[in-house]
């Protein structure tokens, strides 16, 4: 399988380049596009569309790759460049921060222009590679060794990803919304009628009882308690939201923004999927989100449902995986111009990222 890879160059980067040329090792590079007026020619060209593409970033001393901010740009000024494309992205830096939050930043923009990223997408190597001591542990490697491995893992899982085809898909949508009062709610209404009747849905409200957050149990607990589908903790999770997702192909989160943070409800319920997940990861499934801010802020958990679920719990992001929209008077999400038809057209797209 061909591959065609986006690695803005810039100056010290030398440990990217034995890392992508290891995880590259068995893949044929179909294109190397270093430039930003390379990305540009591509876009115009349209030969970015319906590839296998990988992101390769070095972060340098400064934290920052203004090449890259570039390309984002370019990416962002140009809606479905990158349409039907499958991703995965590979972040170096000299320092212990910004790796996990520029990657975040290039698979929330490529996402908005059409592209999917497969589950855990991201291999990321800090400074120090202290992110690798419990793999290497693992492995019985060393850091360095831990992190090719881990690049070369995401590079292959791009390599021989196919979009899923489920035969009589199943919608699972997670909310703590308030029914009386909540435009996040409404709008999934609207999203809800428009799905074809192929497209089984269940919804789960977490805003009723007491849900217990993740309390990061020992890891032996944690595996006992995942090989029954259980958690030490119990209650609802356990008892309803654990059965539905291990039947689900999708998950469908609300989220209101109300401090450019996802609400408690749903960080729990985040957390407290570890248990599940360690029994078996979420790489079939395709993960979708209604997000709707009073004032701004959608973007910031966009991200944090990238980071939190595509990157960690490994949940497929099909491309434009998020609707999002502005609204801060009760009922006012139906006065959005032509929500109508964007309701439509978002119904539509996850019953085609479905298979349907």
């Amino acid at each position: 399988m061909e591959m065609i890879v986006i690695w803005p160059g810039q100056e010290g980067e030398s440990r990217l380049e034995e890392v992508l040329m290891f995880a590259l090792e068995n893949i044929a590079v179909k294109k190397m596009i270093r430039e930003p007026k390379e990305l540009e020619q591509a876009v115009f060209e349209k030969t970015l569309q319906k590839e296998r593409l990988l992101f390769a970033v070095s972060l340098g001393e400064s934290g920052m790759n203004l090449k890259l901010y570039e390309m984002l740009a370019i990416l962002r000024k140009n809606c479905a460049c990158l349409k039907d494309s499958v991703a995965g992205i590979l972040v170096d830096g000299n320092g212990e921060a910004y790796t996990k939050s520029i990657a975040r930043e290039v698979v929330r923009t490529a996402n908005e222009a059409g592209c999917w990223f497969v589950g855990r997408p991201l291999a990321e190597g800090t400074g120090s590679l202290q992110n690798y001591r419990i793999l290497a542990g693992n492995y019985h490697c060393t850091l360095y060794e831990a992190y090719l491995r881990s690049a070369r893992e995401a590079a292959e899982r791009v390599a021989v990803f196919q979009k899923p085809v489920y035969r009589n898909p199943r919608l699972l949508c997670v909310h703590s919304c308030n029914p009386a009062t909540s435009n996040t709610l409404q709008l999934w209404r609207e999203v809800r009628f428009k799905l074809p009747s192929e497209i089984q849905v269940r919804e789960i409200s977490l805003r009723n009882g007491t849900l217990s957050d993740c309390a990061g149990c020992a890891y032996d607990m944690c595996m006992y308690f995942s090989q029954n589908s259980s958690c030490f903790y119990g209650g609802p999770i356990v008892e309803e939201v654990y059965p539905a997702l291990e039947e689900c192909n999708g998950l469908m989160i609300l989220c209101p923004n109300y401090n450019d943070a996802l609400g408690a409800n749903l960080t729990a319920f985040i957390n407290r999927l570890t248990a599940l997940f360690r029994k078996r990861p979420f790489t079939d499934k395709c993960l979708f989100s209604l997000v709707v801010s009073g004032y701004s802020g959608g973007d910031i958990l966009q991200q944090q449902l990238i980071g939190s679920l595509n990157m960690n719990k490994s949940f497929i992001l099909p491309g434009n995986f998020a609707m999002t929209e502005t609204a801060n008077q009760p009922g006012s999400i139906l006065e959005i111009r032509n929500i109508h038809k964007k309701t439509s057209k978002f119904a539509a797209h996850i019953a085609s990222c479905m298979g349907l």
